[in-house]
């Protein structure tokens, strides 16, 4: 049975995990730096990079020697070669590729995106290709169709903030703590959803794309007026992305005749997105699948099964495979407005 070793380290979470093809995780650890971060309200790449080096040795050993297994008995070594912060990426990269050339190992080198676009294949396995799938995390907001291994074709993206990237910032705006899903996401319990008048960017619009710039601001001001409780702004803001997001998948699935509504990323774990996701997979007639929470936030279990998807259908790398901080699931898809385009 094919082992696949993992290696995560694009963000602030540094992860090591061995898979199997037969989607079996032996073994996974994932060691975050919230702490480290959370003066700053938000990653600091340098810092970021350092913890990376130091950590990320302990979590190789730890996670073979929990599976009883030497780097000679593993398949092949996955490691995220982007994107994400240059100085994080190149940790994982670099010590998969050392370890590959050390044990004789292939390397796999896997794009972050797609880690999380297969995701849901390692704990669903009845869910085959095509799939709609909505990608949405700190980086990163984008609709696509998963059509293979290797295979996407870019729907939508967001043309300024994606949809993670605006929960941070609403959540500084509330002085809450980083990460701001989470934080919003647990004050917005004893909110009303429809205290707070906040716009719902390119709901409605035959534009397929995303947009939350205009609802931070409208966050920024609604605080800044005072005339609101910070539960309420909190509950009306995640409605607001959950309007979005809803709107924009639905236009999506009219366009696409994938069976499957998949979602994936960070953001998945917001429970009021998943159920009204799931919602709208049921009104579009479409399987709805996504994966538990803790696969959807960054770790390797999705580096090592990208890799082992990857590995089984022959696309190995060349050891001085490069790190990227931009690398985009569909190369080929056309630019979208706005300066703040997330490839």
């Amino acid at each position: 049975m094919t082992i696949i070793l993992g290696l995560e380290s694009s963000c602030d979470d540094s992860a090591a995990a061995l898979v199997t093809g037969d989607r079996r995780i032996l073994a996974q650890a994932v060691v975050g730096q919230t702490q480290a971060h959370q003066p700053y309200g938000g990653v600091v790449p340098e810092i970021a990079a350092r913890a990376h080096v130091e950590i990320l040795p302990d979590l190789i050993r730890k996670v073979l020697d929990e599976a009883k297994l030497s780097i000679h008995e593993v398949d092949a070594v996955a490691a995220t070669a982007g994107p994400g912060l240059i100085g994080g990426v190149m940790v994982a990269l670099l010590a998969g590729q050392g370890l590959a050339l050390a044990a004789g190992k292939p390397l796999v080198a896997i794009n972050h995106l797609e880690g999380h676009a297969l995701s849901p294949r390692l704990v669903d396995s009845d869910l085959g290709f095509p799939y709609l799938l909505l990608l949405v995390s700190g980086g990163h907001c984008q609709l696509l169709e998963v059509r293979g291994v290797g295979d996407y074709r870019r729907l939508a993206t967001t043309i300024d903030d994606a949809a993670g990237e605006a929960f941070d910032k609403a959540a500084k705006l509330l002085g809450l703590d980083y990460p701001g899903g989470p934080a919003i996401e647990e004050l917005a319990k004893g909110g009303d959803p429809q205290a707070v008048p906040l716009p719902r960017p390119l709901v409605g619009s035959n534009e397929p794309h995303f947009s939350f710039a205009g609802l931070k601001s409208a966050v920024q001001r609604a605080v800044a007026s005072g005339d609101h409780k910070r539960e309420d702004i909190a509950a009306s803001f995640q409605q607001a992305v959950v309007d979005c997001l809803g709107d924009r998948t639905a236009l999506a699935l009219s366009n696409s005749d994938a069976p499957a509504l998949v979602v994936a990323g960070g953001v998945a774990a917001n429970n009021a997105i998943r159920s009204a996701l799931a919602d709208l997979a049921r009104q579009q007639g479409r399987r709805f699948s996504v994966p538990p929470a803790w696969l959807c936030t960054d770790n390797a279990a999705m580096i090592a099964w990208a890799g082992a998807e990857r590995f089984a259908a022959g696309l190995c790398d060349e050891l001085d495979a490069p790190a990227r901080a931009r690398w985009p699931l569909d190369p080929e898809a056309e630019k979208v407005r706005g300066a703040g385009v997330k490839a």
